[in-house]
């Protein structure tokens, strides 16, 4: 048995590489990146440093650089294109399709796409140039501008023979368009049906009503329909209802793949294009706006603290006790955050149903909140034998883990009502509104009821 077909996931694959990029096995390395499929070659770029990756190219057979240069993340593919010629770029797009060729060229300078744009097929070029025009965040850039659509009215038998003759299915292939004169869909027709319904018949007979998408509508907004739909096939239609392309299976999967990916790094306040081995520099600027915005909130919270100097110099206590507060109303308030913005994120909460989702979350952190605060009361009663303390940190955290649950609801709902991104800056917000509460509620109770 070969060494590489020892490995039997993802990261003893990855650790026999990492072997014979050691061994400098340039043999090994060859045949190995020879059986690898296209996903699994990109997949391999992109767990490696950009260091590596410049001696991993020379080892990806030149038939299928281009469509591997497609499948990568947009600055591991910018990297290795920022070295290449037109002529380079020319011979790797030769044979993709459009979609392949537009991810190519996305990240060129404009003199290489005007040279490249050249030297392609006419069909091929107007595809590219059509999904360029696009905005990268809607559906019409992700879509597949190549579709097999036949006119209506015509048999079964026909539309075999035309497929035939043009050899227009391929792998991607699920269902086949009807549409009229004027390109506007009308229906579709399964490649079931076309085999084996009646060969007389015509195709108007076995359409099936079809769910479409807009070229314009927002990827957030197409992946939550997919995912509430469970779709792996959308024919995508312009305003005026004309066929402009398909997503297929694939490209749904990139859609949902590319939505949750940005979704969690939102919640973490990282940059889209930021990966695992993005350069230092990059990753350090990327983040440091948000430790920056991060540290302002801190500042905030710092205030309230700073405006009850006098119970804190006289109780010791408050100090040690204070960030216990702090962190149940903000592991709380994370937990309603995420339920909710993935809610958002499947399209499942609008109208009257908030409302019930406000009632919910209040009573879960009331009933939490109830439950730990006297966990934590305890705890303080032992630690520290002081009856009026004991009562102080039991309202705080009653109080925070109540309105963190309720912050957890409102903080998204409203951010995407003012159409910012609830991922993005709701964690941010949550955290500020804990802190704060958290602070002013303990040491607020502390001046009222010790002092």
């Amino acid at each position: 048995m070969r060494d590489e077909e020892k490995y039997t996931n993802t990261e003893e694959q990855l650790l026999y590489l990492q072997k014979l990029l050691d061994e400098e096995d340039t043999s090994a390395l060859k045949e190995l990146f020879t059986e690898l499929d296209i996903l699994a070659i990109a997949r391999t770029l992109e767990s490696f440093p950009a260091k590596t990756r410049v001696l991993l190219w020379d080892y990806i057979p030149d038939d299928v650089l281009g469509e591997v240069l497609a499948e990568v993340d947009e600055d591991i593919r910018a990297d290795y294109i920022e070295d290449l010629s037109a002529s380079d770029v020319e011979q790797i797009v030769r044979g993709l399709d459009a979609q392949e060729v537009a991810e190519v060229l996305d990240v060129a300078d404009e003199e290489i796409k005007t040279t490249v744009y050249a030297s392609l097929d006419q069909e091929i070029r107007a595809q590219v140039e059509n999904l360029h025009a696009y905005e990268d965040d809607v559906v019409g850039r992700y879509m597949d501008p190549e579709t097999v659509n036949v006119k209506q009215g015509v048999s079964l038998e026909a539309v075999q023979r035309y497929i035939r003759i043009h050899h227009l299915l391929d792998d991607e292939s699920q269902q086949i368009m009807i549409t009229d004169k004027e390109k506007r869909l009308l229906g579709t027709l399964t490649l079931i049906d076309l085999i084996k319904q009646p060969q007389e018949a015509v195709v108007d007979e076995y359409m099936d009503d079809f769910f479409t998408l807009n070229d314009q509508m927002k990827v957030s907004d197409a992946a939550a329909l997919l995912r509430s739909k469970e779709l792996h096939f959308v024919p995508v239609c312009d305003s005026d209802g004309l066929l402009v392309g398909q997503l297929n299976a694939a490209d749904v999967l990139e859609i949902t793949q590319d939505d949750a990916d940005l979704t969690l790094k939102h919640m973490s306040g990282v940059s889209d294009e930021e990966e695992v081995f993005t350069p230092i520099a990059r990753s350090a600027k990327s983040r440091g706006i948000w430790l920056g915005i991060n540290l302002l909130t801190a500042f905030l919270a710092a205030f309230v603290i700073g405006q009850f100097e006098a119970v804190l110099d006289q109780i010791v206590a408050l100090a040690i006790l204070m960030p216990v507060v702090a962190s149940m109303g903000g592991i709380a308030g994370s937990q309603t955050l995420t339920v909710v913005i993935r809610g958002l994120a499947l399209g499942q909460l609008a109208g009257n149903n908030k409302r019930w989702l406000y009632n919910k979350e209040l009573w879960v952190g009331m009933s939490n909140g109830l439950v730990w605060a006297l966990v934590v009361g305890g705890i303080s009663y032992l630690w520290f034998s002081d009856p009026l303390i004991t009562l102080v940190i039991t309202l705080a955290i009653f109080i925070n883990m109540s309105l963190a649950n309720l912050s957890g609801v409102l903080i998204p709902l409203v951010l995407k009502r003012l159409q910012i991104d609830p991922a993005l800056s709701g964690a941010v917000i949550l955290t500020t509104v804990t802190d704060v509460v958290g602070f002013l509620s303990f040491l607020g109770l502390a001046t009222l009821i010790i002092l």
